[in-house]
């Protein structure tokens, strides 16, 4: 019977819906994260009578067919990309997004990787880098005997280094850019990568030509909403027991089948 196969589709499709929900909410509060939605498609259909087709030598067409689906599928995962709350840290290198584009970090395979969260810290060199170590893009190098390190909207890194009186620039955060923000692939570490569907990197400075601006002490946070991820939550659930009811169902109507004398 076709209508087991056809719910066990449903089950699984709904199984990873609540995968897709559960990390959502696992990221609530994790700087930087774009919320995940699972997208599905129905599959092939068995075409018993097509519309349209001819039905008698006067030329009587089907109006509507006979089609039987063979179920659903999750065709797709696309992150959410609009902008979460910005909290204030009070950490000088805190940096938060307000607006278009990501930042770059430079990874030890040579690629360039984006990111949202402004988490930064100095290493032992004095670099600034993220939270995972890794360099972000414009080799920024804050002395240490700096002080007082101010970024502006636009990503100009100020700091005044020992007892000067004028601050020294030492350097420019730039953000990037694509055409379709969904299409980065997520390699966890809260880093994207570039892909084809996402479109070649439009790297500017902030606050400039559609970039946002930067804003120090501040971080922004997952753009989760506890309330919808359990509204989603709960949907999800009962589809996945109508599709258990669905298949007892089916079996039971085979038992009855098979109980026939």
């Amino acid at each position: 019977m076709k209508a087991l196969y056809i719910a066990s589709t449903g089950m699984s499709a709904q199984e990873r819906n609540v995968e897709v929900i559960s990390n959502n909410i696992a990221n609530m509060r994790t700087p930087g994260f774009k919320r995940q939605r699972a997208e599905f498609e129905d599959l092939l259909y068995q075409q018993i009578s097509r519309a349209g087709s001819q039905t008698s030598d006067q030329g009587t067409l089907v109006p509507a067919g006979l089609e039987i689906g063979s179920g659903v599928r999750t065709v797709a995962t696309p992150r959410v990309m609009s902008q979460g709350s910005v909290n204030v840290t009070e950490r000088e290198l805190d940096v938060a997004i307000r607006g278009e584009g990501f930042f770059m970090v430079d990874l030890p395979d040579g690629r360039t990787a984006y990111t949202r969260d402004g988490s930064f810290e100095r290493n032992q060199d004095g670099t600034l880098v993220n939270s995972s170590g890794f360099a972000i893009s414009g080799g920024i190098t804050i002395p240490g005997d700096a002080n007082s390190v101010s970024i502006s909207p636009d990503g100009t890194v100020e700091a005044f280094i020992g007892t000067g009186g004028v601050p020294t620039q030492l350097g420019q955060l730039q953000l990037a850019r694509f055409v379709n923000k969904s299409g980065l692939e997520s390699m966890g570490d809260n880093l994207f990568l570039e892909t084809p569907a996402s479109g070649p990197a439009q790297v500017g400075i902030p606050n400039a030509d559609g970039n946002g601006n930067l804003l120090q002490s501040y971080l922004e946070m997952a753009n989760v909403n506890s309330v919808t991820e359990i509204a989603d939550l709960i949907a999800a659930q009962r589809a996945y027991e109508m599709n258990a009811r669905v298949i007892s169902g089916a079996d039971q109507m085979m038992q009855a089948t098979s109980q026939l004398r």
